[in-house]
C-alpha cells in the first residue's frame, strides 16, 4: 500500500523560533523518522512575497536562515523532500486554473484571510497576490497528492478552501485530485506558544521570541525577562501558574528527566507547580530551571546549525536537489490536470 503523503512548510521572513519547533518542527522530524509517511517540506517564498513584494531582500535573506533551521533540527534531506516554491514553476500553473474555480467572495468570506487582513492593517488595500494565497496553497497541497497537512487550528479554514477546489475540480473535469485532511497536533500546548510577554503567540514581527538559533546567554537572558505573575512580588507570595508564561514553556518542554537531572527536589512539573501556587518559591529558581531545560534542546540544534553555516554549499546543493525532484512530481499532477481540462493540444 503506497504511503500517505504530508506537506507542509514555512514562510521566510526570519529565522525560526521555539514556537515553530513546538507547534510543528519537532512533530516534522517524528513523522519523517517513522518511515510511514512521504514528507514534503517546502519554504514558502512566493507565498511570503504577498504582502513583502516590496522588500523582496527579507525573503532572500532568509530563505538559508530557515534552511540552516530545518536541518539543525533533524529534517534529513534523504528522507524528507525540502524544496523551494519559487523554484517549482509548476505550482504556478495549477494556481491559475484554480483561480477559476473559486469566487472574490468565497475568498473574501475565508476566516483565516479576514484575520490576517485585519492583523496586517491592510484596509482595502489588499494585494490580489495576498487574498488568493489559499489558491497557491491548493496547488502546493495538490501537486504532491497531499492527504495530510500538518495545520494548527486557526488554518482549518485554508484546508476546507483547498478541499472545496478539489471537490470543484472533480466534479468537472473527472476524479483528478486528492482530497487533503488537516493533521492537528495533539498537545494543545503545542498549539500557540505565548511570546516572552506572556500577552500573545511567540512572533517574529511582535520581537518576543526565543530563536532556534539563539546563543546560550541569549536564551538566559530573555527566560529571565519573562512574564510571570504580576501578584507574585515576594517568594512566600502564592503564584498563578495557568496564565504563566514560564510554567507553559515547562509544560511544552519539560520532562521527569529534566527534574532528576535539574531540580531533584521536585518529582515532576506537577509538583513544582503545587509549590508556586501555594507559596515559597521564587520566580528567579523556576526560571532558572527552564534554562537548562531549554538549553538541554538547544545546543545540539547550535551544534548542528554550526556546521552546516560552514558548509553553505551543501544547503544550496540540498534545496536545489529538492526542488527538482519537487517539479518531477509536480508536472506529473499538472499533466493530468492539462488532460482533464482539455489543453494538451499537441499532445
Amino acid at each position: 500500500m503506497a504511503k500517505k503523503v504530508i506537506l507542509t512548510g514555512d514562510r521566510p521572513t526570519g529565522k525560526l523560533h521555539l514556537g515553530h519547533y513546538v507547534g510543528s518542527l519537532k512533530n516534522r522530524v517524528m513523522l519523517q523518522n517513522s518511515g510511514e509517511y512521504d514528507v514534503y517540506v517546502f519554504i514558502a517564498d512566493l507565498q511570503a512575497l504577498t504582502d513583502n513584494a516590496r522588500n523582496p531582500e527579507k525573503i532572500r535573506n532568509s530563505l538559508v536562515e530557515v534552511a540552516l533551521d530545518y536541518l539543525s533540527i533533524g529534517l534529513d534531506p534523504a528522507k524528507t523532500t525540502i524544496f523551494v516554491q519559487s523554484q517549482v514553476p509548476q505550482l504556478t500553473e495549477l494556481t491559475v486554473h484554480y483561480l477559476n474555480l473559486v469566487t472574490l467572495a468565497r475568498l473574501k468570506r475565508n476566516p483565516t484571510i479576514k484575520t490576517e487582513i485585519k492583523e496586517r492593517g491592510f484596509g482595502e488595500a489588499v494585494p490580489v497576490g495576498f487574498l488568493t494565497y489559499p489558491i497557491s496553497q491548493a496547488a502546493d497541497i495538490t501537486a504532491f497528492n497531499a492527504n495530510l497537512i500538518p495545520v494548527g487550528e486557526d488554518q482549518l479554514p485554508l484546508i476546507e478552501q483547498c478541499k472545496e477546489i478539489v471537490h470543484t475540480f472533480n466534479s468537472i473535469y473527472g476524479d483528478v485530485l486528492v482530497e487533503p485532511e488537516a493533521m492537528l497536533a495533539d498537545n494543545k500546548v503545542c498549539m500557540r506558544l505565548p511570546g516572552l510577554d506572556g500577552k500573545a503567540k511567540m512572533s517574529k514581527s511582535l520581537g518576543n521570541c526565543i530563536y532556534l538559533s539563539d546563543d546560550k546567554e541569549t536564551v538566559k537572558r530573555k527566560v529571565m525577562s519573562m512574564y510571570t505573575d504580576a501578584n507574585h512580588i515576594r517568594v512566600e507570595d502564592s503564584g498563578n501558574v495557568k496564565d504563566n508564561a514560564v510554567f507553559t514553556y515547562l509544560d511544552a518542554f519539560a520532562t521527569d528527566e529534566h527534574f532528576k537531572k535539574y531540580l531533584s527536589e521536585y518529582k515532576n512539573l506537577e509538583e513544582l507547580k503545587a509549590h508556586y501556587s501555594r507559596g515559597g518559591l521564587g520566580d528567579v529558581k523556576v526560571k532558572k530551571f527552564l534554562v537548562n531545560v531549554l538549553e538541554d534542546i538547544l545546543e545540539p540544534i547550535r551544534e548542528k546549525r554550526a556546521y552546516y553555516e560552514e558548509h553553505l554549499d551543501l544547503v544550496y546543493k540540498m534545496l536545489e536537489d529538492g526542488s527538482k525532484k519537487a517539479r518531477l512530481e509536480a508536472q506529473k499532477t499538472l499533466t493530468k490536470v492539462r488532460d482533464a481540462i482539455g489543453i494538451n493540444y499537441f499532445k
